[in-house]
């Protein structure tokens, strides 16, 4: 009798045991599918990337098509639409904290390919720089919380109202309006002035694309989360935040060359998105203080590594100075856009006012 109760103690505890490993081992498989998705996706948009800078300097040829007619061209595209697919569906496996500074593959792999590919020069800070955008690559994976909690509808509408996040919307909110009146008002155009404000919507964006994702997720696993309202809300604040973040990111690049925008941005976004993620989701919630200081660590050398490898890359050179309408849909003519003075043909109101002028001085010495 004692045997048999022991016996059925002993398989009791391992059928227990056999069915609680796969719930301890299936957040960790998350985490790792997470990383590889946004590795891969990363990787696409370097790709992309290239594909599209080579398309614009072949097209830039005397004679050639425009850009939007070339195969090749609308491929680079399809591929950036890929990658960036992939790093939603990764925000629903892997901290936030974690996904955003995995960015930094993307300006490797495309540091890489336009040197194997476009025959740009190999620099001694593109070394430099990719190596140490790679060791904090590794810092990040090591030391990043190694748990991915399920995003469900319940858990963001409760995040939602915590006063943690409240306190961090209203101070994000009010410095927002502080840095768009400086911005719009008093006309200030600083670089720092106009990627806080493309940081500050990328935290929201964080947030709604990693609720979004993770209640997709939860509902292709059987858990339908799509009834709940607060889905739809975050898919509004999802696309609101990224059509603003995308205007600000246009105009500056507009106003400011790539090489210091590149850098910049990639700091501010990727500190938004963490910052974002101990906040709302409190990823870093039990992380121990060696892990936490390795990874804000490991994010010091991605940023270096980041900076070294976009500070002053080579322009791409074309040779055509001036923009022709041929270029332009529904243009024929293949003359230069930029009028010239002393040119009646062109039609110039400055050509007119010297000519009007001449008349007048020639009527005033005949009489």
């Amino acid at each position: 009798m004692a045997n048999s109760t022991m016996a059925s103690l002993f398989y009791h505890k391992q059928g227990k045991n056999t069915t609680q490993a796969p719930e301890v081992d299936r957040p960790y498989k998350e985490y790792l599918v997470g990383i590889i998705i946004a590795i891969c996706g990363n990787f696409l948009i370097s790709i992309s990337l290239n594909i599209q800078k080579y398309t614009h300097v072949r097209q830039s040829e005397p004679g050639s098509k425009p850009y939007y007619t070339c195969v090749l061209w609308w491929c680079g595209i399809l591929l950036m639409g890929v990658g960036e697919l992939g790093n939603f569906a990764a925000y629903g496996f892997a901290p936030a904290s974690l996904i955003a500074p995995l960015g930094c593959v993307s300006v490797i792999a495309s540091a890489v390919i336009s040197v194997v590919f476009l025959k740009e020069t190999l620099r001694a800070s593109d070394i430099l720089g990719g190596a140490l955008a790679v060791a904090g690559t590794y810092l990040l994976v090591t030391f990043a919380p190694h748990t991915s909690q399920h995003i469900t509808a319940h858990i963001v509408q409760r995040y939602t109202v915590s006063w943690q996040f409240l306190t961090y919307l209203s101070i994000e909110m009010i410095l927002f309006c502080v840095l768009l009146y400086l911005y719009k008002r008093k006309n200030l155009k600083h670089i720092v002035v106009v990627l806080l404000l493309v940081a500050l919507l990328a935290s929201l964006t964080v947030i709604s694309v990693k609720a979004v994702s993770g209640m997709i997720t939860e509902s292709l696993k059987g858990s339908l989360q799509l009834t709940y309202p607060i889905f739809y809300v975050m898919v509004v604040v999802m696309v609101a935040s990224c059509g603003f973040q995308i205007k600000f990111l246009n105009q500056a690049m507009k106003m400011f060359d790539a090489t210091e925008v590149v850098p910049i941005n990639f700091v501010f976004f990727t500190a938004s998105a963490i910052l974002a993620g101990i906040v709302f989701y409190q990823e870093f919630y039990g992380l121990a203080l060696l892990n936490i200081f390795m990874f804000l660590f490991g994010c010091l050398l991605s940023f270096l590594g980041v900076f070294l490898i976009a500070r002053n890359r080579p322009k791409i050179k074309t040779d055509q100075p001036f923009i022709d309408m041929g270029q332009v849909p529904g243009r024929r003519c293949t003359d230069k856009v930029q009028p010239e003075a002393k040119r009646m043909t062109y039609g110039s109101l400055a050509a007119k006012i010297l000519h009007l002028d001449k008349i007048g001085r020639q009527q005033e010495s005949s009489t």
